[in-house]
């Protein structure tokens, strides 16, 4: 199976209880998020410590549930979130699935595209 992640990619900012499964988690995409849990998007949720995170998605004929545990760091998260969930680029999320800190990219990257300019 080839997986291609669909256009919009939702964070939950909050904290989730890592026992949840896919009739917890789409309740809350539904529910608190007041999201369609059945729309080509993926919700990602982590717990506590940010070393585990769980991804859901309506892959057309049933849910999906992904999940990764983070062995050495920890999961980097967009800080200073008012809203329940935000939304994330394709991009960004495959930084977040390797530990990587999306706000110190997003500045190199302006960085470099000024200095290219220059």
């Amino acid at each position: 199976m080839i997986f291609n992640p669909p256009e919009k990619i939702y964070i939950s900012s909050a904290n989730v209880d890592m026992r949840k499964s896919i009739d917890g988690l789409s309740s809350i995409v539904g529910q608190k998020f007041q999201l369609d849990m059945f729309s080509d998007a993926m919700f990602v949720f982590h717990n506590r410590h940010c070393d585990k995170i769980k991804i859901l998605y309506w892959d057309g004929d049933g849910f999906c549930l992904l999940y990764k545990r983070i062995e050495r760091e920890k999961f980097h998260f967009t800080r200073h979130i008012s809203d329940d969930v935000y939304s994330i680029t394709k991009e960004e999320l495959s930084w977040l699935m390797h530990g990587l800190r999306v706000e110190e990219i997003k500045r190199y990257e302006a960085l470099k595209s000024e200095v290219s300019t220059v």
